[in-house]
């Protein structure tokens, strides 16, 4: 006997609700995307209107993914009548999901206007970090107000919507539906909600970051994809062993090893311990390279100092008045770049010249971290030179203090050593001001028989961006969102013209060797190649005595932050042993136009080889894209895949990741041996 008719219509009813509930979900998500995409529109550029029609095409499929995985639940509740029953319960749950969802997409507003690129591992990241700190950060520095009230807005819309699906499929009166038409409908539904899940119909893996980038504009391809499924990758990253995501190659071992020794060794270097250590060597400079005067080296980190705004490096709006004078009296290098997006990643690529590494991109706070390195405090320490870190905020941020005491630094001046500051935010410490003026007391009193090496590293061009509130210089406009930042960076840049004000008054100043760089760029208008190159563009200056006069004004020349030891220790004169992932920049043949390996923050596994004009980008899965750059005065990028010497470039980055990452791992990083 055909069961009655009402059991079919509660049975229609669950599973229409189902369905609703995953459509609602839908629009829900390309609202979010609709608002990522307005609230970042300065990232549209010339980009055509198709390229976003296809980025939303994509997303749905992304959307669905997620959609139909918050849906399980309601729809492995065929197995039972009393589950299918307990609406109240599925609308609580939808609208929970929904609203945890909704948060995310909130939050990503912002999180991609800072960093470019969907929730990732980064969320992670900075909840480790110290809460007081990051808590203020996002207070002082995002419209947290402004985003809750949306989020319970929305929470309560969201609740709204469901309450009135649940009212439209809902039977009138409590039915019991048979077993077997039950079970025929899951049957039916799980094979649709697995394609849905799996996003494609192709045999393999399922639908991946990779399917989203079918289109010329980076930012219509972040588009496409989902926040939410971007974090819960980032999350499952989170609870394996980090090693596991390290770079694999099939490339030989051996063959890695000469490829990149071919890459690092220059005529003046010899192979030292060459069995265990991949590119240990003895560097002695040739003798007209050395600056016989430069006695101390003052390296000079400042905090997202992007090369596109620099007016040395091409920019007219006035932004960085102060640096552009200094530029005029040092060596300027216009195609220099950082190896990663976030501080740390500076800091360890100037200091310890080891490159940023898939997997390893909070190496300061790994095990690896506490590995010898032959970076500036060891090799300048064991030369018996004083030393000085000066720092406006805490070091226990990023574990400083604990990375640069176990690599040989001994001397810190931070946020809690500055009495009566000019000011002092609640986030991240004191001024710039505060910081470049307590430098300049401190490195006079170093003992003037013994040279010295010091780090002053500021930190005001940061988030929230918390400035004096009586500026000395005008604040910039004309720039929309980025007017804080970019009156931040001139507020910094004057900052260091104070600096030098008075350092060139101190009897050191004659005899110093100053190393200017930003520790990375940031998000601006557009994206410059999909690596994004404004946001590794930073300027380095070399600014002492002798270094125009022996090696010009600029140099075209490519380098990244891993180049400033083996440069510096390129003028001090004395040969030296090391294994430095850089080059000295100012010892090259001719013809080298400089390389590079650059890679983003984040579980982002995309890497990048810069080689005089050309940079390939290696997203992990994919084929490598290769394009012509130019930065400067006016940017732009052009791809040429059909370039021969793409296959070669490839080749170069596998093997210099590969080899890198091996090193770390066994521990034979050192300028001498781990035993």
């Amino acid at each position: 006997m055909p069961p009655p008719v009402s059991s079919r219509s509660a049975l229609r009813g669950h599973l229409a609700f189902t369905v609703l509930g995953a459509l609602a979900l839908l629009l829900m998500f390309s609202l979010l995307r609709v608002a990522l995409l307005v609230y970042n529109h300065e990232q549209i550029g010339p980009a055509p209107v198709e390229n976003f029609l296809e980025a939303f095409a994509n997303g749905v499929r992304f959307d669905l993914r997620i959609a139909t995985i918050t849906c399980l639940p309601l729809l492995f509740a065929l197995l039972a009548n009393g589950a299918m029953a307990a609406r109240k319960k599925m609308r609580l749950w939808l609208t929970a999901a929904a609203s945890f969802m909704l948060f995310l997409g909130l939050v990503e507003l912002d999180f991609y206007r800072e960093f470019h690129q969907r929730l990732n591992s980064l969320v992670f990241q900075y909840i480790r970090e110290d809460p007081k700190t990051v808590l203020s950060m996002l207070w002082y520095g995002f419209p947290v107000l402004r985003y809750l009230l949306a989020w319970a807005a929305g929470t309560w819309l969201l609740a709204a919507l469901f309450r009135r699906i649940d009212r439209a499929t809902r039977p009138s009166l409590p039915v019991s539906v048979p077993a077997s038409r039950r079970w025929l409908a899951l049957l039916l539904c799980v094979p649709l909600a697995a394609l849905a899940i799996r996003g494609t119909l192709r045999h393999g893996p399922p639908l991946r970051w990779g399917d989203a980038f079918t289109t010329e504009s980076m930012f219509a391809n972040h588009l496409g994809l989902n926040g939410v499924l971007t974090l819960l990758t980032a999350a499952k990253e989170q609870f394996s062993d980090h090693r596991d995501n390290a770079w694999n190659s099939a490339l030989p071992q051996d063959e890695a090893r000469r490829i990149t020794r071919e890459l690092l060794l220059t005529p003046h270097d010899r192979l030292a311990d060459a069995e265990r250590a991949a590119v240990r060597r003895d560097y002695t400079p040739p003798a007209a390279s050395v600056l016989p005067e430069v006695r101390n080296v003052v390296v000079i980190l400042m905090e997202s100092f992007a090369g596109r705004y620099v007016g040395a490096l091409g920019n007219g709006d006035g932004i960085t008045p102060y640096f552009d004078a200094l530029a005029k009296e040092g060596l300027l290098f216009t195609r220099h770049f950082s190896n990663g997006t976030h501080t740390h990643q500076g800091m360890f690529a100037t200091m310890a010249c080891f490159p940023n590494l898939p997997a390893f991109e909070y190496l300061m706070q790994m095990p690896e971290g506490g590995h010898a390195f032959s970076g500036l405090p060891q090799l300048l320490s064991a030369r018996g030179y004083n030393d000085l870190y000066v720092y406006n905020g805490d070091f226990t941020w990023d574990n400083q203090s604990g990375f640069f005491s176990n690599q040989g630094m001994t001397t810190f001046i931070g946020r809690g050593d500055y009495t009566n500051p000019a000011f002092s935010d609640p986030t991240w410490g004191v001024s710039d001001q505060d910081m470049f003026g307590r430098a300049a007391e401190e490195l006079p009193r170093l003992n003037p028989d013994t040279p010295f090496y010091a780090l002053l590293q500021t930190l005001s061009n940061h988030t929230p961006y918390a400035l004096p509130e009586k500026l000395p210089v005008a604040p910039v406009t004309g720039h929309g969102p980025l007017d804080q930042h970019l009156t931040a960076m001139r507020y910094s840049d004057w900052a260091l013209g104070q600096f030098f004000e008075k350092a060139r008054k101190a009897p050191y100043f004659s005899n110093t060797l100053f190393v200017i760089v930003g520790d990375h760029g940031f998000g601006s208008t557009g994206q410059l190649t999909e690596m994004d190159l404004y946001r590794f563009n930073v300027p380095l200056l070399l600014l002492g005595p002798g270094v125009r006069e022996r090696f010009g004004a600029t140099r075209d020349t490519v380098g990244t932050q891993v180049d400033i030891v083996p440069t510096i220790m390129g003028r001090l004169g004395a040969p030296v042993r090391h294994q430095c992932w850089g080059r000295d920049l100012l010892a090259l043949p001719p013809d080298d136009p400089g390389f590079g390996v650059i890679k983003p923050s984040g579980s982002d596994q995309t890497v990048a080889l810069i080689r005089g004009d050309r940079i390939l980008v290696q997203p992990k899965g994919l084929e490598a894209r290769l394009y012509r750059y130019q930065t400067g005065a006016n940017p732009q990028s052009q791809r040429i895949d059909d370039d021969p010497e793409k296959e070669a470039l490839g080749k170069k980055l596998d093997a210099f990741l590969k080899t890198a990452t091996q090193s770390l791992l066994e521990n034979s990083t050192g300028a001498a041996s781990a035993e």
